[in-house]
């Protein structure tokens, strides 16, 4: 009996209109366009403006991009799953506006937290109901407005994070297409170098707290960029030993994009060519949960009917993983 597989069957995305690029942001901390792009190789990162608009917003706007493309009947989708670390609000879950301003009536959602790796669990996480045989159209949302949580005085984290959403339709395949495999990875002593450490039950919300200007993102460096550049490159190369795969077996590979470094570093693990790898951090920026399907939006036209295709991540927590796919679909007949 063919394995029943979920799929991806469609992509949309949404990107804030406003450019905060090196220039604008040297201006504000003391920063330049050379240090960053040497660092970390980012150019521009794209910011929320819009009163009042937050991660819903953004994330409604990639779903309604995708149902258009796809076709699909808001009332047909079974599940949302929304992938944020910048929620609207602690609660209700973002994932349950977002079934509101998109008209997702028959569809139960939850909000999924796993930092920049939360586009991953959340799409294994969406198989698994699938392969169960219980849903048919599953909705993944990667959303997040990171400009709410960034400290623009310091100039160490400011550069690195953007606003934007990526979204994808999960449906069942029998043709062997689909999410093949995955390595998921979780380790929390690692909470302490990357971590926002206000607004939760451990340090709640005070006056203390706001000016002390604990609410915005913390990270230590060196800590953070060793243990990314050696997990994902590590998982990466481990999934396609696993699956006996060479670097001509693979079509792409689509990684966070946290650090240019950071992704060289997995490729060359890999033995691919960089011209199988996905990268787009130049011009948004590490976009959190929606890094991986940015990417896979702006190459869909690309992507091939059966192409072997490695996503792989690394984040707050620390959590790391990687999924092999094969692609559905002809990305050029879309």
């Amino acid at each position: 009996m063919t394995k029943l597989r979920a799929a991806i069957t469609g992509i949309g995305a949404y990107v804030p209109e406003y450019v905060l690029n090196n220039e604008e942001l040297s201006r504000m901390v003391d920063t330049s366009d050379e240090w960053i792009m040497t660092r970390v190789g980012i150019k521009e990162r794209r910011i929320l403006k819009t009163p009042g608009a937050g991660s819903s917003d953004l994330g409604a706007a990639a779903i309604q991009q995708l149902l258009e493309k796809t076709g699909t009947n808001p009332e047909d989708i079974d599940l949302l799953i929304c992938a944020t670390v910048t929620p609207d609000h602690p609660f209700p879950a973002t994932s349950a506006i977002i079934c509101d301003k998109t008209n997702l009536k028959n569809a139960f959602a939850f909000d999924l937290n796993a930092g920049c790796s939360g586009f991953l669990f959340a799409i294994n996480t969406a198989s698994q109901f699938i392969e169960a045989g219980n849903y048919k159209k599953i909705i993944v949302v990667g959303a997040e407005k990171m400009s709410t949580i960034t400290d623009y005085t310091d100039r160490t984290t400011c550069p690195l994070f953007g606003d934007g959403a990526g979204a994808v339709l999960l449906e069942p395949n029998t043709e062997d297409l689909g999410i093949i495999d995955s390595i998921l990875h979780t380790d929390g002593a690692g909470r302490q170098y990357l971590y926002m450490k206000a607004g939760g039950s451990v340090h709640p919300s005070s006056k203390a707290t706001v000016e002390n200007r604990e609410h915005f993102i913390h990270q230590e460096g060196q800590p953070v960029f060793k243990a990314a550049v050696s997990r994902m490159a590590d998982v990466s190369a481990e999934m396609m030993e696993k699956h006996n795969l060479t670097a001509d077996d693979l079509a792409w590979l689509v990684p966070h994009q946290a650090n240019l470094r950071i992704i060289d570093a997995t490729a060359k693990r890999m033995g691919l060519d960089p011209s199988k790898v996905m990268i787009n951090i130049e011009r948004y920026g590490n976009t959190t949960s929606a890094t991986l399907p940015l990417c896979l939006w702006e190459w869909e036209s690309k992507l091939k009917k059966g192409d072997n295709i490695i996503l792989a991540t690394f984040g707050a927590g620390f959590t790391w993983g990687s999924i092999y796919l094969k692609w559905a679909y002809d990305g050029d007949k879309i």
